[in-house]
């Protein structure tokens, strides 16, 4: 080795973990889709669930969206069981954050195929809610999904204070 050049110790290196932020944006901004209603979001959310499993067992999404209501992207946030799911906000607005939303809508399913909201559907909005409000981010609407029609809990006035 020549003088002057140092040899890198990459040991320490090797024993840091690497935190790596990703958010796959492939689709020109004006070519993102609107979501202007819940019917829109539901149409969409549709898209993004397995019909296979959609009866079988619940999963909470969240459809991320910009100021002028483009859908930046969905995500899935969990998987659960027969009768719910749970659901870990900091998952939540690490994604939020992620793709720059300043509004979210979250989803989730009833494999029951009943659409009305559970206490515990308008408490978790409300927990959501309450957590936004630090991160400037809008909870616009929580849609329960089912194979055949959904219920916004924006529509019907549950969305809390």
């Amino acid at each position: 080795m020549s003088e002057g050049v140092k040899k890198m110790d990459t040991t320490k290196q090797e024993t840091i973990p690497l935190v790596e932020l990703v958010y796959r944006h492939k689709i020109k901004t004006d070519q993102l889709p609107k979501i202007q209603k819940s019917s829109d979001a539901y149409k969409i959310l549709r898209q993004h669930w397995n019909n296979d499993t959609i009866n079988l067992k619940e999963e909470f999404k969240i459809m991320v969206i910009d100021r002028n209501a483009d859908l930046l992207g969905v995500s899935t946030i969990a998987s659960g069981g027969i009768n719910g799911v749970v659901v870990d906000l900091r998952l939540v607005f690490a994604t939020a954050i992620l793709a720059k939303a300043s509004g979210i809508i979250l989803a989730h399913n009833h494999p029951s195929g009943n659409l009305k909201p559970s206490k515990s559907d308008i408490d978790l909005t409300q927990k959501i809610k309450d957590a936004s409000a630090f991160l400037d981010i809008e909870i616009l609407d929580h849609i329960i999904v089912t194979d055949t029609n959904y219920c916004s809990l924006s529509d019907e006035f549950l969305m809390g204070g």
